[in-house]
Parts: C-alpha cells; sequence; structure tokens
C-alpha cells in the first residue's frame, strides 16, 4: 500500500505546477489580467522561471498562480498541496505548529499558509445562520 503523498504532484515543483495549470486551464492558458485566451506565449529564457506566460493583448506576463492563493509566495508548489492534503485529511484540524514539523517549514511559513488554506475554504456568501426562513434558538448563559 502506498501514501497518497507519494505522488509525483506532492514530490516535485513541477509536477505540481502542470497539474495546477491542467484542472485551472483545461482548455488552455487564460490572462488573469485582460482575460484573453487566443494570443499566449511560454516565456523562454534562462532568467526567468519555467511556467511564465505572456499575453499577447495586454502584454503582461503571468503564472498560473496569479489570482490564487499561491500567488506571491516563495514556498514550492508541491510543499503547498502537501499542505493541503493534510489539513483537509485530518480528522481534527491541524494546527501550524504541526504543519510546520511535519513539511519541514518555519513556524511563520506553516502560519502563513495555514492562515491562506483556511481563508481559501472559507463560503465566500454565507447565508442566514440556520438557512432561509429557519428559526434559530439560542439560550443565556452566564460564566
Amino acid at each position: 500500500m502506498t501514501s497518497i503523498l507519494n505522488n509525483p504532484i506532492f514530490q516535485d515543483a513541477e509536477a505540481a505546477r502542470e497539474h495546477l495549470e491542467s484542472l485551472r486551464w483545461p482548455d488552455g492558458p487564460v490572462c488573469p489580467h485582460c482575460g484573453n485566451y487566443g494570443k499566449i506565449y511560454k516565456v523562454k529564457s534562462k532568467k526567468v522561471r519555467k511556467g511564465v506566460r505572456k499575453c499577447g493583448e495586454c502584454r503582461k506576463q503571468f503564472t498560473v498562480t496569479v489570482g490564487t492563493l499561491f500567488e506571491r509566495s516563495h514556498v514550492p508548489l508541491n510543499v503547498w498541496f502537501q499542505a493541503a492534503y493534510l489539513l483537509c485529511a485530518s480528522k481534527k484540524g491541524m494546527s501550524a505548529h504541526q504543519l510546520h514539523r511535519i513539511l519541514g517549514v518555519t513556524y511563520k511559513t506553516a502560519w502563513f499558509m495555514c492562515h491562506r488554506l483556511r481563508e481559501g475554504m472559507r463560503e465566500f456568501s454565507p447565508g442566514p445562520v440556520g438557512g432561509d426562513n429557519k428559526v434559530v434558538e439560542v439560550d443565556e448563559t452566564y460564566v
């Protein structure tokens, strides 16, 4: 029996980037700045990191992480995927301190990652407590 964490997307940053591209852009890359999907070019240079693209319309560079919770992070994408898996797979949640010990990152980095991942899982437009047209009963408690 093998662990799911042995999957290449959890071990290699390049495989993780390609996986995120296939999830986010199933029909090809889309510019997050102007929405163009026709004239997108890969930037091929030794000075530029892999996965950088340039829009032919607005002339801005971008990667697959622009507009996601992974944006502007120096943490490799495969470590982000490991953190997301561990947070979602744990039954009772996971503290940033435990994540820092498991992933081998600093506590500050683990806290930052937990914060972003939890914010990304939050409901954007929560409805009324209990649901529409539902009664919510609250008792008073004195402590």
